[in-house]
Parts: structure tokens; C-alpha cells; sequence
């Protein structure tokens, strides 16, 4: 009896410690608007989602940190596929809780002029997409969304692999577009 009340106190202790599992945005949720310091090709500039969306869709990238491995390999990534991107009408936007200094020299360097990247060193916009990789840290977790000019997100893909959310993405728009255009030439 004595082990039973142990293992169940060492359980209840533990659940108390742990982290709390942060749920991402959903699919049809409302993605929230933000103004964020961003740069494009080195030149900063105020990003704005709501003055975005009125062009296309977004394709919202979380990154954990400028110029670590993983996160240079999807800024080449979403580069290479920059131009895809934009014949649908999208606009791709990375951001990460740096300053906007480090994101500026990412913005040239990897990101090779080709598409913005946001700073987000006090973590509000992180936080409001459920992005933040581990409790009490304000470092992101590799994560995209797509938001369609409605402000609704209609796609999310989560993994801190970068090698996937490129074409994902990116297929994911095409989706959208293809609904759209079907839409739009109805009788």
C-alpha cells in the first residue's frame, strides 16, 4: 500500500512539473493580426498580416533561430521556392524571436533577398500562434501556416524538420487557389 501511495505522489508531482502541451492553431481558426518589424533584402520595414492578406494568401513560417543549421536550410528553401509562391499571389514571411538586426543580415544572407523575415524579440506574436517551442523559453517551434485572405487558417504543419514545409506549403496554397479559382467561375 505504502508503494502504490509513493509511485502515485511521485506521479502527481511530476504532471504538476511538467510543461504544458501548447496547442497550435487549428485548421478554420482566426489567425491573429499582428505588425511586426521584418526585413526584405537587408532594408527593414513594418509587416502588417491584415495589409498582406489583402493581396493573397500568407504562408507564416515559425523558425527557432536565425543562421542555425536547421533554419538556414528552410530560409534556401522557401528562397528556391519563392517564385512559385508569388504566381499564386502569396507572400511567405518567416519569423523568430530574434532582433531585428540578426533578421536583417538573415533576410540577405540565407533568405537570399527573395522573401521577408520578421523579428519577434519579446515573443507576442510567437505566443499568439501557440508557436513557442518549450515553456518559459520564447525561442519558436519549427511551425507553418497558411492563412487565406479571409484571415482564417486553412493549413498547419508542425515539425521541427525544415524540409517539409516548403513543398507542403506550397501545395497547400496551389489547394487554395484551385478552390478559389472554382469558386469564382461558378455560373
Amino acid at each position: 500500500m505504502r508503494w502504490k501511495c509513493a509511485t502515485a505522489m511521485v506521479a502527481s508531482v511530476m504532471l504538476m512539473c511538467a510543461p504544458a502541451a501548447q496547442a497550435l492553431l487549428a485548421i478554420g481558426d482566426v489567425a491573429p493580426d499582428f505588425t511586426a518589424q521584418a526585413a526584405l533584402a537587408g532594408k527593414p520595414f513594418s509587416f502588417s498580416l491584415s495589409a498582406a492578406l489583402k493581396q493573397g494568401p500568407v504562408v507564416l513560417y515559425f523558425y527557432p533561430k536565425v543562421f542555425t543549421s536547421g533554419c538556414t536550410v528552410e530560409a534556401h528553401l522557401f528562397a528556391e521556392a519563392s517564385e512559385q509562391f508569388a504566381a499564386m499571389g502569396a507572400v511567405v514571411i518567416g519569423i523568430s524571436a530574434d532582433g531585428i538586426e540578426a533578421v536583417q543580415k538573415f533576410s540577405v544572407e540565407e533568405c537570399r533577398n527573395k522573401f521577408a523575415v520578421a523579428a519577434d524579440p519579446d515573443g507576442k506574436v510567437i505566443k499568439a500562434y501557440d508557436a513557442k517551442l518549450t515553456f518559459g523559453s520564447s525561442i519558436s517551434k519549427r511551425v507553418s501556416y497558411v492563412i487565406v485572405p479571409d484571415g482564417k487558417v486553412s493549413y498547419v504543419y508542425n515539425s521541427m524538420d525544415p524540409k517539409e514545409h516548403v513543398s507542403r506549403t506550397l501545395e497547400a496554397v496551389k489547394s487554395w487557389k484551385s478552390r478559389a479559382t472554382a469558386v469564382s467561375v461558378k455560373p
